[in-house]
């Protein structure tokens, strides 16, 4: 049945052995963060044998399903947790990120009942403007109050993001200022802190350049370990050891037309209320596929695998190429392949119309 997405485990695996013995060559021990493909316990088990350090995701849905599933790693949590979640976090999480006093206190309160302890990374926000704490006095001060007045919550390190939400690049200035304040709450504290965690998959852009400061200690790695395509198509950083084509979206014809390229009638908004431009390059011919937003969300993330293929749009549950160019005589019935950008990997492996296929 389609669509599906076909799943190389293999190819996944040798990404995964890849940037963990070049971040291991750098002093670097990675979290993987699963998140993108929604956990997906059959290549986390897999990945949790590459050598990562720990097993990441912002959702505590996923780690629970993970746990259920024995996967055996250290799990973090990568949202600052809510205190509705309190009581799964300690159960179920080793380590997670934190930037709120009121969160460590009642994070507090539940280990002591539930007899454990909890490994917290204090996040510091370096100018992405998301989630950590923003003057350094304050972190310091956060890391101070949880080394001396908890007991069962453990300051673990203290880490930052960039790039996720501002869109900010990492630089040897801005994830050095995590290095200052680190030595700072070292000084304050009298021991190190088991983790300096540099930000995601953007940051390895300054391993390759050997730019990352010395003090950083961890990254948080997912589209860099599975896709590797935001290094080779955003950053210009082909990584030739990386495949591009772990996941591979299927989906079959259902109309083969020569139609116009331009819509006839009065325009107005698509099914997303935007309101579409088309150029008339006359008649073409056209594709139209069992599968659509609904699904991946983000056209202009597909790679058409066949060449003189052009992807239009979509609607809901359409996806629409222009064919005209391509030189295999595409019929109804025939499977067509696109590799994948981030986007659609976290959609489509949220989508229970695509079937998962693991090869």
């Amino acid at each position: 049945m389609y669509p599906l997405l076909e799943i190389n485990l293999g190819k996944i695996y040798q990404n995964a052995r890849y940037i963990v013995k070049f971040c291991e060559s750098k002093n670097i021990d990675v979290a993987f963060v699963v998140k993108g493909f929604n956990a997906i316990p059959e290549v986390v088990n897999l990945i949790s044998q590459s050598g990562c350090k720990y097993i990441a995701d912002s959702r505590i849905e996923h780690i629970k399903k993970l746990v259920k599933n024995n996967i055996n790693s250290k799990f973090m949590l990568l949202r600052i947790p809510m205190l509705s979640e309190i009581k799964d976090l300690v159960k179920y999480v080793n380590i997670s990120l934190n930037s709120e006093i009121k969160t460590l206190i009642e994070i507090e309160k539940e280990c002591l009942i539930q007899n454990k302890e909890h490994n917290v990374i204090l996040m510091y926000d370096v100018g992405d403007l998301r989630e950590g704490i923003f003057e350094d006095e304050e972190l310091i001060q956060t890391a101070l109050y949880i080394e001396k007045n908890l007991k069962k919550v453990k300051l673990y390190g203290i880490g930052t993001n960039v790039g996720c939400y501002g869109g900010v690049v990492p630089t040897k200035e801005n994830i050095g200022k995590l290095e200052k304040v680190a030595i700072q709450i070292e000084e304050k504290i009298g021991r190190k802190l088991n983790i300096i965690s540099g930000g995601a998959t953007t940051s390895l852009t300054l391993l390759i350049k050997d730019e990352m400061p010395k003090k950083i200690n961890n990254l948080r790695i997912g589209e860099g370990m599975i896709l590797g395509r935001d290094l080779k198509d955003l950053w210009g950083y082909d990584i030739k050891e990386i495949h591009k084509d772990a996941f591979i979206l299927k989906a079959q014809v259902v109309e083969v037309k020569q139609k116009p390229s331009k819509p006839i009638g009065k325009l107005f908004v698509d099914a997303f209320g935007k309101i579409p431009e088309f150029k008339d390059y006359g008649i073409r011919k056209r594709a139209l596929l069992a599968i659509g937003k609904a699904d991946f969300v983000f056209c202009d993330q597909l790679i058409p695998r066949l060449q003189g293929i052009k992807i239009l749009g979509g609607s809901s549950d359409h996806l629409i190429l222009d064919i005209n160019d391509c030189k295999e005589d595409i019929q109804v019935g025939d499977i067509l392949e696109f590799e994948i950008c981030y986007g659609p990997m976290l959609y489509l492996t949220n989508s229970s119309c695509v079937r998962k296929v693991f090869v």
